[in-house]
């Protein structure tokens, strides 16, 4: 059954306000939440996250009074919806265990825009970031277990496999070549606007909680590697955002966040297993189906169009969080040795990337070292294969072993 935004009626502006009580919800329980209910919590932060930070750099780049003040109104209400989501993630959750359900987002969202998405280029750009975030999983996982003596198996169960993807060491490139090209908002196919903007609130938000909280850690390897992967993370949001349409308005942007807060509000109501999110989830939707109301009456008086010129009839198919396994496998083997030169993808080491590659790994790398340490302790690295041996051989447990 189709689901129109437009034709919902939502609830008003002036109603959605909550009281104290009502933003400091009981988080769920770390030991019993579902692996996937965990990754729709991080990803609508990170949706809020975006929608405000949006609505923040539109306020300083207008001086009417009227455009101000509602889309102060409705970031407030954001803000509310952003505390309602954050504060669901437990206290008792280490840093590391919410960083493997951040790695985890990231493989499966990205591998499930990946597969759903209908623009070959835009593909290409998912499928390679998606196999970097898969070997910031592992790393990640490794360091667990050396500092918590846990598995990574805790928190992703048997939903995402933890195994190399392409070397953190072989990400870090010139920053020229993390452009890419971007759509044409005006033409493009729906989903691909939803999916990318999708995708750079998510990786957005992983930068900045690396950004923040990877100084946090005694032990020097987690600082460095949290310092590492969080350079990675500025990558992606770079090659991410650029995809955007530049040429939209303000005001076509802020409908278009409006629209993927319902978009993907919807969609995780749909598959939320736990009955009290999903009451969440639902109300949300009904909040930013209001949001979206007010956003649409700025468009409409400010750029004089009506909101069916820029949105689809219907919400395309619901974003799902699920196993992505054999899809990542055939992504590793086909693109583990790919990188990146200006906005294209090759095979070849080129010059610049060498260049960037020796200066940066020059006194050792993080992302190696933390194997390096579990091997010692624990005679291997950690690993959650449940799909056979790594698709590429040399990153199996033994060859890879050999090789650093």
């Amino acid at each position: 059954m189709s689901f129109d935004p437009l034709h919902e009626k939502g609830i008003a502006l002036d109603d959605q306000v909550r009281n104290w009580s009502e933003l400091n919800v009981a988080p769920y329980d770390r030991n019993e939440v579902d692996p996937y209910t965990r990754c729709r919590v991080i990803a609508m932060n990170g949706i809020e996250v975006e929608s405000i930070l949006f609505s923040h750099q539109f306020n300083r780049h207008t001086d009417v009074s009227e455009v101000k003040e509602v889309l102060a109104e409705s970031r407030a209400l954001e803000q509310q919806q952003q505390k309602v989501v954050n504060w669901l993630i437990p206290g008792d959750e280490s840093t590391l265990e919410v960083t493997l359900g951040y790695e985890q987002v990231a493989v499966d969202l990205t591998a499930w825009l990946a597969r759903s998405e209908p623009d070959p280029y835009l593909k290409q750009t998912y499928d390679f970031g998606l196999v970097e975030d898969f070997d910031h999983l592992y790393r990640y996982a490794n360091l667990y277990e050396l500092l918590e003596g846990r598995t990574a198996e805790g928190i992703v169960q048997q939903l995402t496999e933890v195994m190399p993807g392409r070397p953190t060491a072989n990400e870090h490139r010139h920053p020229r070549d993390n452009i890419r090209r971007h759509l044409d908002a005006h033409t493009t196919d729906p989903r691909s606007r939803l999916h990318a903007i999708t995708i750079t609130a998510a990786e957005q938000q992983t930068m900045n909680f690396y950004m923040n909280i990877g100084n946090r850690y005694m032990e020097p390897l987690a600082r460095s590697l949290y310092a590492e992967i969080a350079m990675v993370e500025e990558e992606h949001v770079t090659q991410y955002e650029s995809m955007l349409d530049p040429a939209e308005s303000w005001f076509e942007q802020l409908v278009q966040h409006e629209y993927n807060e319902c978009y993907m509000y919807y969609s995780f109501a749909a598959q939320e297993p736990d009955r009290r999110i999903r009451d969440i989830w639902e109300l949300h939707l009904a909040m930013e189906i209001g949001q979206l109301q007010a956003a649409t009456e700025l468009l409409k008086r400010y750029d004089g169009r009506e909101p069916e010129e820029i949105l689809p009839t219907a919400l395309p198919e619901p974003v799902r969080f699920e196993p992505n396994k054999e899809y990542v496998r055939d992504i590793l083997a086909d693109q583990v040795d790919l990188t990146s030169l200006g906005t294209g993808y090759v095979m070849d080491s080129h010059r610049r990337f060498q260049e960037r590659q020796a200066k940066v790994n020059a006194g050792g790398v993080p992302s190696e070292q933390v194997i390096d340490d579990h091997r010692q302790r624990f005679g291997t690295d950690y690993r959650l294969e449940t799909e056979g041996p790594h698709p590429v051989e040399r990153l199996r447990a033994e060859s890879y072993a050999r090789s650093t």
